[in-house]
């Protein structure tokens, strides 16, 4: 294998959770008597540029597929990330009504629905095209593709350029980066802006954030790699936000590199200064993470070896894809946790890839009374528990598994 930037051999392994299907391939009940397909899950990390990667052994269009089951509308605390951010970005940009605003991986039109109340024309990408479908339904312009160089193009020849152009979460998902990055300068008018959020690396080492690994995640970038990159392409960026979403994600402001109205932020040598002395340029930092997640992974099982021996009831909440990943490597059944809860109805009556845990609706809670609530989704825990804070009524406790098992 080849890094995904710079063309580098790839020799030096960054963690191998050995296998996994797809974490949003999401079962029905005929599927649970059809062989299940799984792949390998082992990361790299290049030591040219260092970004921390894994091979595409399902491509990209058979995973955001139209029944791809992730709608970002359904978590509350997601859907005020996105109107804080607009009305953010509206008053920093001075965007008006004239403006044009892209949004690529638009999903279900969670975030572009804030622009259009604002009464600024706006236009979604996104591949999936069920998702895609939903934000229509919202009045949302949606193009049911993945972007890159050819779209980019063909939106510019349309006098489609942006002013702002948005990727939250989707960088960690693209197979071709350059392509991508190099599509972001076409489609971006002379003196706009590109704001794309993604999960940081630094924070995932340090964090243990392992569950974050998935066959869609094709790439996991510090920020000095997600610059290298950029700049290759003519993009520079002039400032950054580092944000608590995901576990801790950055946000990044790019312009064009021949544009001089916007003053780079200090923000930008800082954040490049604490990744070096963290020792994000050296492999050693990359070395001990598999141990640290073996870990996890034993205190986790373990747990829940000891709530089955005193029979205990354990169910989860959120059929997250990243709690696809620590049930399967942890190896995971529905003999240690009975259920999982998740608000969409897009899942519910599913079950999850590998470990086949039966989707449900929250009344399930309510009725099977757990002792323990696994959350899986451990992001958005506050929103979780202030939701089923009446499991204390029979005097339930929630689990958080990641960076280390706790009973809250």
């Amino acid at each position: 294998m080849k890094c995904r930037f710079c063309n580098n051999p790839l020799t030096h392994e960054f963690i191998d959770l050995v296998n996994a299907p797809p974490s949003n391939s999401f079962l029905t009940k005929d599927q649970l008597n059809e062989p299940e397909v799984f792949h390998p899950l082992k990361l790299l990390v290049c030591e040219k540029c260092w970004l921390v990667q894994v091979d595409e052994y399902k491509k990209s269009d058979e995973i955001f597929s139209e029944d791809y089951a992730y709608f970002s509308s359904y978590s509350k605390s997601w859907l005020d990330h996105a109107r804080r951010y607009v009305n953010m970005i509206i008053d920093r940009l001075g965007l008006n009504p004239r403006s044009h605003v892209i949004e690529i991986a638009s999903n279900d039109g969670y975030l572009l629905q804030y622009f259009k109340e604002k009464h600024i024309p706006c236009l979604g990408i996104e591949p999936s095209a069920n998702t895609a479908q939903a934000a229509r339904e919202k009045g949302i312009e949606t193009i049911v593709e993945f972007f890159g160089v050819d779209l980019a193009r063909r939106l510019s020849l349309k006098g489609k350029k942006a002013d702002l152009i948005i990727g939250n979460n989707v960088l960690a998902h693209v197979p071709d980066i350059n392509d991508f990055v190099a599509g972001l300068k076409i489609a971006l008018k002379n003196d706009g802006v590109v704001t794309v959020e993604f999960p940081h690396l630094m924070r995932l080492i340090e964090q243990n954030q392992f569950d974050t690994i998935y066959h869609e995640h094709f790439s996991y970038y510090s920020f000095y790699t997600a610059r290298r990159i950029f700049e290759k392409h003519g993009l520079e960026f002039f400032d950054v936000e580092q944000l608590p979403t995901h576990g801790g994600s950055l946000r990044i402001y790019a312009k064009h590199k021949g544009d001089a109205s916007k003053i780079i932020s200090s923000n930008v040598a800082a954040l490049l200064k604490e990744e070096e002395a963290r020792g994000m340029l050296t492999f050693s930092y990359y070395k001990g993470f598999q141990a640290n997640v073996d870990k996890v992974k034993y205190d986790f099982v373990n747990f829940l070896l000891n709530q089955k021996k005193h029979r205990k009831k354990v169910a989860a909440y959120g059929a997250a894809a990243k709690g696809n990943t620590l049930l399967n490597y942890c190896g995971v059944k529905k003999d240690l946790i009975k259920f999982v809860v998740d608000a969409s109805p897009h899942k519910q009556g599913k079950f999850l890839p590998g470990s086949h845990i039966p989707v449900v609706a929250e009344d399930e809670i309510k009725r099977f009374k757990p002792d323990y609530v696994l959350i899986l989704p451990w992001n958005i825990k506050d929103e979780i528990t202030r939701q089923l804070s009446y499991i204390r009524e029979w005097e339930g406790k929630f689990i958080v598994p990641i960076p280390y098992i706790q009973v809250i």
